[in-house]
């Protein structure tokens, strides 16, 4: 049997697909609107491609009655503090904070911003449960109290 690849993109419904695939490429770098669809020139935009820091994403602007849930989330894996607090304060514009580096923005996708060094702090058996507890104190991820617990 031949292997065939096939790329994942994720694909959101969403009620103002526009407006959030613009929201996005507008915070993420290296991003930008691929491809839109409209089934006529003065209809919304039925479909749009956009991509995230080269992450190729699809949105479909489909009825208000389907609402995103916490059961699928997006990492955003951050070096810095400065970047954590760029995307908090992007997401939580309109949006709702969560525990851990969780946020729901105003459009209901729930992104986890968190630091990218976390998974070295974690290795460390004597260490990951100081970090876990001091973590779980928090809403926005703060590095320097990850890195001191």
């Amino acid at each position: 049997m031949t292997r065939i690849e096939h790329k994942i993109t994720p694909h959101f419904w969403l009620e103002k697909a526009e407006e959030a695939a613009n929201f996005y490429v507008s915070i993420f770098p290296d991003s930008r609107i691929v491809s839109t669809q409209r089934i006529a020139l003065e209809n919304p935009v039925v479909v749009i491609v956009f991509e995230l820091n080269g992450q190729q994403f699809t949105a479909f602007n489909g009825n208000p009655g389907v609402i995103p849930t916490e059961a699928v989330s997006f990492m955003v894996g951050c070096e810095t503090q400065e970047e954590i607090d760029h995307f908090w304060k992007h997401f939580n514009n309109g949006g709702k904070e969560l525990q851990c580096g969780w946020i729901k923005d105003r459009f209901g996708i729930v992104w986890q911003v968190n630091y990218a060094g976390l998974p070295a702090l974690m290795a460390d058996p004597s260490r990951a449960p100081r970090v876990m507890q001091e973590m779980m104190t928090m809403q926005k991820i703060e590095i320097a109290r990850l890195e001191k617990a």
